[in-house]
């Protein structure tokens, strides 16, 4: 499954325009990461669990997307893009959508 930002695949012609897909995850801090990111905080710089919490998520999202397309009999998600928003504190929810195409 071919996955791009830009509008169009390079070299390739869409045959169809499919529709949206997407494909979301909720997460919520486990306390555990709670701890050490507490005390990372007191002396700043990167918060290395959470930022591993947000990779997981962000893969997650991306992989219910191109299941969604693929569900859908796509070949390529073109103008794909990734928003997050916070749901309630200790919580977010990475959204990763686009537009799926059939390609010549």
């Amino acid at each position: 499954m071919i996955v791009t930002m830009a509008d169009s695949v390079p070299g390739r012609e869409v045959a169809d325009v499919l529709g949206i897909v997407r494909g979301n995850v909720v997460r919520t801090r486990f306390f555990g990461r709670d701890i050490m990111a507490g005390l990372r905080n007191l002396v700043g710089g990167e918060v290395p669990e959470y930022t591993k919490l947000m990779a997981e998520a962000r893969e997650q999202a991306l992989d219910r997307m191109r299941d969604d397309a693929q569900r859908l009999g796509a070949d390529a998600i073109v103008t794909m893009r990734i928003t997050t928003s916070m749901i309630m504190g200790g919580s977010a929810e990475l959204l990763a959508y686009g537009t799926a195409v059939r390609l010549k």
